[in-house]
């Protein structure tokens, strides 16, 4: 279907483009904001703190299938040129190569991210944790890209909903850094989370 609508130059690529993308950075905002109340405790008690943790793996793969479909649908718009290559090499796009080489930089970034936390039971908590702050690092550049790719502002609710991510986020990592200001170790090393722990149990 894809291929098809590429041959014929139908919009419906920049349809699925556009909304893969936008479902894209709605769920990488739940999983940024997943994983710091589960880091900090801040999630609703009532759930056991490895179901949240579950859940933000879950969703962070999930979103794999979105990330597909956004960089397929993107590549093959007949209307832009962007090519292969630049999906995984930043900023090489002929299209807006700023704009999207900092979508390809948040591609990179999840992966390394993504891929540790599947063999995370084969890492050290410190070198898992250190890899896992990317994701603090993807979330603005997915964010400045989906800014800046396309003209979606125009739409009220799309900008809406670009507000809402921001400020979710935001209020995420605000609550994340008072966490680590007020719960930080006089010495040694910080404990690995139960979460953490059960999951390597789980795995």
């Amino acid at each position: 279907m894809i291929a098809a609508a590429a041959v014929s130059g139908s919009p419906a690529l920049w349809f699925a483009s556009r909304g893969s993308g936008l479902a894209l950075l709605v769920l990488l905002t739940v999983v940024v904001v997943l994983g710091a109340a589960t880091r900090t405790g801040s999630a609703p008690r009532r759930v056991p703190g490895f179901v949240w943790a579950e859940l933000h793996r879950t969703l962070a793969l999930f979103s794999v299938a979105f990330l597909v479909l956004h960089v397929a649908t993107a590549i093959l718009d007949p209307y832009v040129s962007i090519g292969w290559a630049a999906a995984v090499v930043p900023f090489t796009s002929g299209y807006r190569a700023a704009a999207i080489g900092l979508g390809t930089l948040a591609v990179d970034l999840g992966g390394a991210v993504l891929l540790t936390s599947m063999i995370r039971r084969r890492l050290s908590y410190r070198s898992w944790r250190a890899v896992h702050w990317l994701a603090y690092l993807c979330w603005p550049a997915a964010f400045v890209h989906s800014l800046t790719a396309g003209n979606d502002l125009r739409v009220w609710w799309v900008a809406l909903i670009e507000l809402a991510c921001a400020v979710a986020v935001a209020t995420a990592i605000l609550a994340r850094l008072i966490h680590a200001g007020t719960h930080c170790p006089a010495v040694g090393p910080e404990p690995e989370p139960a979460s953490h722990l059960a999951a390597r149990e789980r795995t």
